[in-house]
């Protein structure tokens, strides 16, 4: 889908200062619960993981604790894996497909690999289905120590604390038609630029990283997911969202040069989930189940070949 839009906030041409941030923040309301929708399913895990709060937003007087599941005892002979959910708010499947993970498949990995998991590093904008943070910033393009998103600083000082090294990390994520509609012009007029159009593709995908490429990793995880559901196919320019197809369903981005959050742990192994939910092809059910399989498919993948 493509739809151009000119953002109703902001001049053309210039970038956004404080009063058009505050203007686009009076634009957001809460549309969904995170202690109602997904702190109690954390809770109830409690009982199988350790919950840790390795953080806590405060938004204009909202707090929002930060939340990660972990296995009691980290075995030191074997490898770590991590799976976050949530970094895009409004990324459904994302959050619900870590959680279900968590809920459905984890425990059959029991003394296989240490697990780590981050289902909603976003609380404030998963509230408001959103892609930015309260400040207008992308998480998700900032995740450097030093950087302006606290939902990303928080994360990488998690993942400094764990003394096991990283040997996978799987970030899950959708594309939706409200990037074409919605965020896209929304970062243009923030940023005081020309919005592109943008072809949102139809069906998952995932990301590599082109400067660590894992070929066979990825294919594994799409191959695992078409028993689910549809795999993207390129444009007639052979990309999905701008960038070439280098095998079926698999893009590259160099991760760490964009801050994105997998590149945080250094694992071996790292991608970027994306499942297209408005498709007609699709269900929120399937994409949850999509997002599971492409969990089981990357740490089986990673624990046979470390």
């Amino acid at each position: 889908m493509t739809k151009s839009n000119i953002y109703p906030i902001g001049t053309p041409g210039e970038p956004w200062g404080a009063a058009e941030i505050e203007a686009w923040r009076n634009q957001q309301s809460r549309q969904r619960r995170y202690d109602v929708d997904i702190m109690p399913r954390i809770d109830a895990l409690a009982g199988r993981y350790d919950r840790v709060v390795y953080g806590e937003l405060d938004y204009a007087g909202e707090t929002y604790p930060l939340l990660a599941l972990r296995d009691r005892s980290f075995a030191p002979h074997l490898p770590t894996a991590l799976v976050t959910g949530g970094v895009h708010g409004y990324e459904t499947s994302g959050v619900l497909g870590a959680l279900t993970f968590m809920e459905t498949a984890a425990s059959d990995y029991a003394g296989k690999v240490n697990l780590l998991a981050i289902p909603c590093v976003s609380p404030w904008a998963y509230e408001r289905i959103n892609r930015w943070n309260y400040d207008a910033v992308d998480p998700n393009r900032n995740f450097r120590p030093d950087g302006p998103a606290r939902e990303a600083t928080a994360l990488i000082e998690l993942i400094a604390s764990v003394q096991s090294p990283f040997l996978m990390h799987i970030d899950l994520h959708e594309t939706t038609d409200t990037d074409a509609s919605e965020f896209g012009p929304a970062r243009a007029a923030r940023d005081g630029k020309v919005n592109d159009l943008e072809l949102i593709p139809d069906g998952f995908y995932v990301v590599d990283d082109s400067a660590n490429r894992q070929p066979a990793f990825q294919q594994a995880i799409i191959a695992a997911v078409e028993s689910v559901t549809h795999i993207a196919p390129p444009d007639d320019n052979g990309e999905i969202i701008g960038s070439p197809v280098v095998a079926h369903g698999v893009i590259e981005y160099p991760l760490q040069e964009l801050g994105l959050c997998g590149a945080i742990t250094g694992a071996r192994y790292t991608t970027t989930t994306e499942v297209y939910p408005d498709s007609p092809r699709t269900s929120p059910e399937e994409c949850i189940e999509a997002q599971v399989a492409a969990v089981r498919a990357a740490i089986d993948f990673a624990l046979a070949n470390p």
